[in-house]
């Protein structure tokens, strides 16, 4: 017969018994033909690679990952990812969903792409109600049921609103839920529950959604196991306190390892590879960690067409130089060398054409000093206020009260050991203006601005001076969007993403860079968290514990209530 390519003496992967072996792999078109320990002498190969005890592994396959946390396009997305091994992604565009609605959705799928990304139903847009956020699009029953008729759609994604999928059997969310249900019954549900036990766990479960991929813990991931969920690694979670949960018991069948979040600077060093590469680390065997990135996310989302090295199978695959480092050598889609070391990334000289109003999407006044002036009618030369604290590792905040001083009628708020966060509705729909108070986010004076705000993606700005405040803002409005970094005197750093204020078409070394110089920016005024972007843009999501910032005001994220800046018997803001 004849084939494509024989990869001779290989060490490939075998899947079912978690090991290596010595095969000779013979590849016919897209496919794998033939994989044996004896010599193909029948087979007459087009191409033959002599496999020097190189390691063959299938191609990386990430089924929770959202495109626009990279803040890039798809296209430029899959030229970056396909050297770090990623071979199969199932995106959930809720960013873009929540920016531009289904049309923003349908024009990330039409994208031309060299690795397969599937899609999920954004669940989540908004990620609560539009009583509780405002965004730019919605995404109901109707977008829900045109988007089941696509075969790029393989699951319905993250579904956050725990209020609504535990406790009220008519929300949207749930009817979105039953409706997939009735659709397509055997399509998977995936969650967003954090810092869910007990009964709780048992109601979200019950809806029928059947993963996690936020930032678990050992005390509540065998529960979450045992009781039916499949778990999804994203990098804060992947702890050798969790690694040892899913050795000791033996969980490899009901976990994955995902991305979830890798911004562009990060895009530039790896992607699904380092996550693996950290499992590892963290205490999980190397082939278990193969297993989990390529054939226990393959099964979840139903891909029996990949994942593993075997007959009819797509020959999606990774030539590895040793397996200490994990040093890619070459990687194969569909058959076809697609990367070796050494190799630059190469972008097309056509990329995605995204409608003129994608970029011009940021219809948001400019802040005024009058606006950071905040009335405090009172009896009283201070008040008590209701103050977001963040904390240095993961996304979560708290909430505490503060005292701080009243001035001439005001809240004295710059004078004191808070900076004022500010979030401005930005599609042009009501001009609703919502403040909060921060507990010392950062060390010196200046700001911090962006329109990459999870999830409604309005204007958010946060600093410790009113002149720091509005030059952010002012900068945000004139670039359509990203993110920038004021000190005291200057503009320390900033990331243009012109489309939606989300996304840029640079080159993902020319976005990655900016980015990076953002962070560091926030670095030097003394942002501490692991991953300053990211602390800073979920300031505004709020179905992340435990409190969070939209457009209407400051939300306790689990009862949907806003808090009030001023304590009510302290003083009555206005």
């Amino acid at each position: 017969m004849n084939i494509d390519l024989l990869v001779k003496n290989v060490q490939a992967f075998n899947t079912i018994k978690q090991k290596f072996e010595k095969k000779n792999v013979a590849i016919s078109g897209e496919k794998f033909y033939y994989i044996s320990a004896q010599e193909l002498d029948s087979l007459n190969p087009e191409q033959v690679i002599e496999g020097n005890g190189r390691y063959m592994i299938p191609g990386l396959i990430d089924i929770h990952m959202h495109i626009e946390s990279s803040m890039t396009t798809p296209t430029i997305f899959s030229k970056s990812v396909l050297p770090f091994g990623v071979t199969t992604v199932v995106a959930d565009a809720h960013e873009m969903a929540n920016v531009f609605g289904i049309d923003g959705l349908t024009e990330f799928m039409a994208a031309d792409t060299e690795v397969d990304i599937f899609h999920a139903i954004p669940s989540s847009v908004p990620s609560t109600t539009p009583e509780l956020e405002t965004t730019g699009g919605i995404i109901g029953l109707a977008e829900t049921a045109e988007l089941l008729e696509n075969p790029k759609i393989v699951c319905l994604g993250e579904a956050m609103n725990f209020k609504g999928i535990a406790n009220e059997p008519e929300s949207l969310i749930r009817q979105i839920i039953d409706l997939c249900r009735e659709k397509r019954p055997t399509m998977p549900l995936e969650g967003h529950c954090p810092k869910i036990y007990g009964e709780d766990l048992a109601a979200f479960l019950y809806s029928g959604i059947s993963s996690d991929h936020t930032h678990q813990f050992p005390d509540s991931l065998a529960e979450k196991i045992e009781s039916g969920m499949f778990i999804q690694f994203q990098n804060k979670s992947i702890t050798p306190e969790n690694m040892a949960v899913i050795v000791d018991n033996n969980y490899y069948e009901f976990a994955c390892i995902i991305t979830d979040d890798v911004m562009a600077d990060d895009l530039l060093k790896g992607h699904l590879n380092e996550n693996l590469k950290k499992a590892v680390q963290a205490g999980l065997p190397l082939e278990q960690a193969i297993y989990m990135t390529t054939y226990t996310p393959a099964r979840r989302m139903g891909f029996n067409d990949r994942g593993i090295i075997a007959p009819g199978k797509l020959a999606d695959f990774i030539l590895l130089e040793d397996l200490e480092s994990f040093a890619i050598e070459s990687v194969y889609k569909s058959g076809k060398r697609m990367y070796t070391k050494g190799d630059k990334v190469s972008y097309p000289a056509k990329i995605e054409e995204f409608p003129p109003s994608y970029l011009k999407s940021v219809k948001c006044r400019k802040l005024t000093a009058a606006d950071l002036k905040i009335p405090v009618k009172t009896e009283k030369s201070s008040v008590r206020c209701n103050v977001i604290q963040k904390q240095e590792i993961g996304t979560f905040t708290e909430r505490i009260t503060k005292e701080l001083p009243i001035k001439d009628g005001f809240l004295d708020w710059e004078n004191s050991d808070c900076a004022l966060l500010v979030v401005m509705e930005r599609y042009g729909k009501n001009g609703n203006i919502a403040y909060a108070l921060m507990e010392e986010p950062i060390k010196e004076n200046g700001s911090i601005g962006t329109t990459w705000a999870h999830d409604h993606h309005n204007v958010m700005v946060m600093g410790t001076t009113s002149e720091a405040l509005l030059k952010a803002q002012h900068e945000l409005l004139a670039m359509q969007g990203g993110y920038v970094v004021v000190g005291e005197q200057e503009t320390l750093a900033v990331c243009p993403l012109p489309i939606g204020g989300i996304l840029s078409q640079a080159p993902i070394e020319e976005l990655g860079t900016a980015l990076q110089n953002v962070r560091q920016a926030m670095q030097q005024l003394g942002y501490k968290n692991m991953n300053e972007i990211m602390s800073f843009s979920t300031l505004s999501l709020p179905v992340s514990p435990a409190i969070k910032m939209t457009d209407k005001g400051m939300m306790n994220t689990r009862t949907q209530e806003f808090y009030p800046l001023v304590f009510p018997e302290d003083g009555v803001i206005g």
